[in-house]
């Protein structure tokens, strides 16, 4: 898609931008409550400041149609700008908490309805469709200093941050921690991973072994589900989420390093999606790309998804039959993991040389190309910093569509501004990115389109159990997409065939990975396997038929005419109905299916069959333990 098209188009959804201010409030005045409520009206957020000792305390609610999401929580914000004030001939400001001397200026609503075309994603069209509250505030005694409390309702959910205008008098900022709270109902239970490539353990809100992973999805007492996320983290540090140490049942942001910042500048924002099925979570995801910023990428052509095949052996030989493969399954690139360049971990390997015998890389390339296929690389931190400046440009004048970025640090503010430069630095080259290793989105792939993938999951790369893979659509993939390289035919896959085929329906990546540990040889031409061949890795519209974290799921994904299906069980067998209400009405569709059958005549034990389906269908299917159900209707 060109930039003109991706432009026009944008306009053509565009809705409508209205702002009204409120009536001004004065200096030293403060309102009782703000309330304000999604546009639907079924999500309200109140904010308010309360006189506590010396100063006063932020706090916010949220309750969704009347049930309490967040019981009264603490916005709060710690900031030590000594070093700058003295520095500077300021005031040095010794306010404790920093927030608590801030006296509310004025408010400001806002409405906001728009659409948007993502250049790849779950959707063909985005709407961002909020009301938002603006909270101005100034220090008493201190006014050089001036914050903003941030706040959107969406439908989806209540995103909240800090911002801070730009000072007159030039003042840094050295933010040491934040401390928003969410206080949930006595009851609530959290999916819990300790990182970002962790097994996930459902807990009650205390006694946790350590910090939780965003996204953090919650199941209260009163029925609702909620997710606490992270949205455009571009220029801050990671916060991931801690029990309050006082303060039962209550979580609280916890930084993972101060951050030094320059006026003006905002806090990442702090979302929390609510939900009456856990279902609607995942469908709702777009939110998290929706709090950041439209990409200012203006030719997007080159960035094209597709399917890609690791290829194991490093060989000229090897490679061409990787593309081989690629080309007889209908993939559209194939990657060639690390050390293709030498050690990876050592600043003196060079990443613009083939450091391997027989790897004639520039006639691999051709070969690619000559057939459709291209041709990813790994690259490690180490030469990505060392070598970023030209390194991009040289792979651009090779013919290499994409790098993978591997074993990068993530969680701290240098980090993460180094990691946004790189993306930078990737589209100036026309380079597609695949993050790798601990680190998670947080909605930047608006910004920077060419962000095909990243991983920060618990993959096929450690072979994780069958109920792992039903929690992860409603925890790990909510933060955007993920490459949980899909295997085949590696012994070690602890689920079977059938639900393997319905990972590439359930877990959505623009660059998605299939037959990860797999070589070309391995494949026996399965005929179950053209389901894989068919299926995209971008999509017009996606559909959560059913669904509980870690016990099953149901998803079904439009690309123009055709839809996948792909339904998945835990450790347990289990049987269930699958309705095809997601079809249009008064049409007859042709529907293959590929399941779970001990006596296929095949070494996967797949099943194919074919049968006519129409939005009247429901059928009964039964999984086995760890099994699944894909079907390709068209």
């Amino acid at each position: 898609m060109s930039g003109t098209n991706y432009l026009s188009k944008a306009f053509k959804y565009a809705g409508f931008i209205f702002c009204c201010l409120c009536t001004g409030v004065g200096y030293g005045q403060s309102p009782t409550k703000v309330t304000f409520s999604s546009p639907d009206s079924n999500l309200v957020a109140k904010f308010y400041q309360v006189q506590e000792g010396k100063g006063k305390t932020m706090y916010y609610e949220v309750s969704y149609k009347g049930k309490t999401v967040i019981r009264p929580s603490v916005l709060d914000i710690l900031l030590d700008n000594h070093l700058s004030e003295s520095a500077m001939a300021l005031k040095v400001d010794t306010f404790t908490p920093w927030t608590s001397n801030l006296v509310i200026q004025h408010i400001t609503r806002q409405q906001q309805d728009t659409s948007w075309i993502p250049v790849t994603g779950e959707r063909s069209v985005i709407r961002d469709h909020y009301n938002a509250v603006t909270i101005a505030m100034e220090k008493a005694g201190n006014p050089v200093y001036h914050m903003n409390i941030e706040m959107r309702a969406y439908n989806e959910g209540i995103a909240i941050r800090y911002y801070f205008p730009l000072n007159e008098k030039g003042s840094y900022y050295h933010v040491t921690a934040e401390h928003t709270e969410f206080a949930l109902p006595a009851g609530s239970t959290a999916f819990h991973a300790l990182w970002g490539q962790a097994a996930y353990r459902e807990l009650p809100l205390k006694n946790w072994p350590g910090e939780a992973e965003r996204p953090l999805t919650l199941k209260l007492p009163n029925g609702l589900y909620a997710c606490l996320a992270e949205a455009q983290m571009v220029d801050y540090a990671r916060t991931k989420f801690a029990l309050h140490p006082q303060k039962p049942n209550t979580i609280i942001t916890a930084m993972y390093t101060p951050a030094d910042l320059i006026s003006p500048f905002a806090t990442p924002w702090r979302l929390i999606m609510v939900a009456e099925q856990p279902g609607r979570l995942i469908e709702n995801d777009f939110v998290l790309l929706n709090l950041n910023q439209p990409t200012g990428i203006k030719d997007l052509s080159w960035i094209k998804p597709g399917k890609i095949f690791r290829v194991m052996s490093q060989t000229t030989a090897d490679a061409k039959a990787g593309i081989d493969f690629a080309v007889k399954r209908h993939l559209q690139y194939i990657l060639f993991d690390w050390k293709w360049y030498g050690p990876a971990f050592d600043f003196n390997a060079d990443a613009t040389k083939v450091a391997i015998p027989d790897f004639d890389l520039p006639g691999i390339i051709q070969y690619g190309k000559e057939r459709g296929i291209g041709v990813w690389l790994y690259v490690n931190q180490q030469a990505l910093l060392k070598q970023s400046d030209s390194l991009f440009r040289v792979y651009e004048q090779w013919g290499v569509k994409g790098v993978k970025f591997g074993f990068v640090q993530a969680g701290s503010h240098r980090w993460t501004t180094w990691l946004e430069e790189m993306f930078n630095k990737a589209a100036g080259s026309h380079m597609m990115v695949n993050v790798h290793d601990d680190w998670r989105p947080t909605g930047e792939q608006r910004t920077w389109p060419n962000l095909m993938s990243a991983e920060g999951i618990r993959g096929n790369e450690e072979m994780p159990d069958a109920t792992h893979n039903t929690i992860l659509p409603f925890t790990r993939y909510i933060a955007g997409a993920a490459d949980y390289t899909i295997c085949y035919y590696d012994p070690r896959i602890k689920t079977t065939h059938a639900h393997q085929l319905a990972l590439a329906a359930i877990y959505y990546s623009p660059l998605q990975t299939l037959y990860w540990y797999d070589k070309p040889e391995l494949s026996k031409g399965e005929p179950e396997l053209e389901f894989w061949d068919h299926i995209p890795s971008t999509w017009d519209e996606t559909r959560v038929l059913q669904g509980t974290p870690g016990q099953y799921i149901s998803v079904a994904r439009r690309k123009g005419a055709e839809w996948f299906v792909g339904t998945i069980t835990n450790n347990n067998a289990r049987t269930l109905q699958l309705a095809f209400n997601f079809l249009p009405a008064g049409k007859t569709f042709t529907a293959k299916f590929y399941s779970d059958d001990p006596a296929a005549d095949t070494p996967t034990k797949v099943r194919t069959e074919q049968r006519n389906v129409d939005a009247n269908t429901i059928l009964d299917i039964k999984l086995p333990a760890s099994g699944g159900l894909a079907v390709w209707v068209y």
